[in-house]
């Protein structure tokens, strides 16, 4: 097999687009603010360099056809990654030319491009003019694109300890704020400081040092051929996973209690928003990702929780205020949120797939809007919401979210009862009927499963969860407001539930740990601040990627991966079952 020279151009044009579109959007300029190896890379020179060897090596991958030969990798493959890396650089540089000469006339590019100015030209030209700056970005982008196909010429261990060494190394350099605030005391302060330059970055050495040591455990791992810790899992008798994930559950939840008392304020913070996620989306999880349920208009039950709680808890609610304890207040609002799973339920019942999305979504927008309407400010404030909301009464007194770790370890709490309750659920009965109802409702309920009551207990469990979530938000900021319950809030948590792995409870974890704890919630900020501006185009385009590669998600669970893979499995079934009988037949004539 030869390289397919046609393959690498289309692959060099679409590098060269995508160079263009981070460009144009602002997010070079935007992130170079941010150094992560000092000196000479930033984040924002960063979000460029992937672009060429990752294209490069995709295009110059061999297709694997079963009975045939794929053939050794050789010098043609650099030479296309090259040609890869040549048109993509050509691109940047024209586009850039293109806006630089757009300064010199009337014409004001920015009506079309907001972001795009003097200074974006300066960066990707390095302060040298177009003369220069275009031989310094289209050699640029040649080695890049040459060093990505080169992977190819590289063992299969080597070249994953290639790659899992740049990439730890750059996500070191990404959470230079976690290892600072994890070692700021006079014992453990010699850490970050062997590591990062104040507040720029990575030192080369420590860069190096984390190149080596990761990209050779990579190698040595690689090398040794043993089954991941996935597989090994599978291959356990059920009593046994069970056991082992209840070992792995005990130590996380030691981790998770001890490690608030090394963090600070911001990240303490972080994680109590990252708490509230994972409550929410393994309530959706259970809607959507055991029941099979699209449902869009989730975030109504998180505001049924907070108002339910501001309202029978503050002084300054504006018509009815018993002023509950926050503790006296929850079984009620785990009675509205019953009643709210009931209402949303009872009229979809019969509805399926884009009917049942659109139906759920309406219901959240009425319930914001309610909320939001002057009807209803007598009760709920209107759009100057409900202020004055107390903490949780506790034994050391009251929590608020002035006490960022107390709040994550009151999360942490219902989180763990969400995960046992989810947990229970889906090995039940109940979760047996959910998971037939999800593969084919019809089928379901020929079996004489009653798929009315599944569907009323999905959404009444959901709601519940979501309403705890709803509580603790309401006492930990103090006051709720409706643009706190917008549909953008449905959506990233089904984001967070389909990036995770739906039906699996660590998957919807990863998911919220992944997207709200990196980039943040709607309104959250996350671990990358830099990000904020962007995290919606990120989810986007991470939503398309994981829909088109691993659909099941990052972490699924074994039924979703059969569900999905169905056709896959039974066909490689029958190729076994094709040679397991020619061998028989083969041992037969002998």
């Amino acid at each position: 097999m030869t390289v397919d020279w046609r393959k690498a151009r289309n692959w060099g044009f679409y590098a060269g687009a995508s160079l263009v579109f981070i460009a144009a959007i602002g997010m070079v300029e935007a992130f170079d603010r941010r150094p992560l190896i000092t000196p000479g890379v930033s984040l924002g020179l960063a979000s460029l360099l992937w672009v060429p060897p990752l294209f490069a090596f995709i295009a110059t991958r061999r297709q694997q056809l079963e009975g045939f030969e794929t053939g050794k990798a050789g010098v043609s493959e650099v030479g296309a990654g090259a040609l890869v890396g040549l048109l993509s650089g050509s691109m940047l540089w024209l586009f850039t030319a293109l806006v630089d000469a757009t300064f010199q006339t009337d014409f004001n590019i920015r009506d079309i491009f907001p972001k795009l100015g003097p200074a974006m030209v300066r960066l990707l030209t390095f302060e040298q003019g177009l003369g220069t700056g275009a031989l310094i970005i289209v050699l640029g982008t040649v080695v890049l694109g040459a060093l990505g196909a080169g992977l190819h010429l590289l063992p299969g261990p080597l070249r994953s300890g290639v790659v899992q060494g740049i990439l730890w190394v750059f996500a070191i350099a990404l959470t230079q704020a976690i290892v600072d605030d994890i070692f700021d005391n006079d014992t453990t302060e010699f850490i970050a400081n062997a590591l990062y330059a104040p507040g720029n970055g990575l030192k080369i050495p420590a860069a190096i040092v984390i190149f080596i040591v990761a990209g050779g455990l990579a190698w040595w791992a690689a090398t040794r051929d043993t089954p991941s810790i996935r597989e090994r899992l599978n291959r356990m008798d059920p009593a046994d996973q069970r056991r082992t994930t209840m070992i792995a559950l005990v130590i996380t939840v030691v981790v998770f209690a001890v490690l608030p008392r090394f963090l600070g304020g911001i990240l303490n913070e972080l994680l109590a928003n990252v708490g509230l996620f994972i409550l929410m989306a393994l309530g959706l999880n259970i809607v959507i990702g055991l029941a099979g349920i699209l449902d869009l208009g989730y975030v109504a039950f998180f505001a049924v929780g907070a108002y339910g709680t501001a309202v029978l808890t503050s002084p300054g609610s504006p018509a009815f205020s018993p002023e509950l304890p926050w503790w006296l207040a929850l079984p009620v609002v785990i009675l509205m949120a019953t009643a709210a799973g009931l209402l949303v339920g009872t009229p979809v019942i019969r509805m399926r797939g884009d009917y049942l999305a659109i139906v759920t979504l309406g219901f959240g927008e009425i319930v914001r809007l309610l909320f939001l309407s002057d009807w209803l400010s007598a009760n709920f404030g209107g759009s100057q919401g409900i202020r004055q909301i107390p903490g949780i009464e506790w034994f050391t007194g009251e929590i608020r979210g002035v006490d960022p770790d107390r709040i994550f370890y009151m999360v942490a709490i219902f989180v763990l009862v969400a995960i046992y309750v989810s947990w229970r659920l889906q090995y039940s009965r109940v979760g047996r009927a959910w998971m037939a109802m999800r593969e084919d409702e019809t089928v379901a309920e020929a079996m004489g499963i009653n798929t009315v009551t599944a569907k009323l207990l999905a959404f009444i469990i959901g709601a519940i969860l979501a309403s705890f979530g709803g509580a603790i938000f309401a006492a930990k900021v103090g006051s709720v407001f409706p643009n706190s319950f917008e549909l953008l809030v449905s959506i990233i948590i089904l984001v967070v539930v389909i990036v995770g792995g739906m039906g699996n409870i660590p998957g919807v974890m990863l998911g919220a740990v992944l997207l709200i704890g990196v980039l943040g919630g709607p309104t959250q900020p996350g671990l990358l601040q830099e990000f904020q501006e962007f995290k919606l185009l990120i989810y986007g385009v991470l939503l398309v990627v994981v829909m088109l590669v691993k659909p099941e998600g990052l972490l699924p669970s074994r039924h979703r991966s059969r569900e999905l893979h169905h056709e896959e499995m039974s066909q490689d079934a029958w190729l076994t079952a094709g040679v397991g009988a020619q061998e028989e037949e083969a041992v037969a004539a002998t």
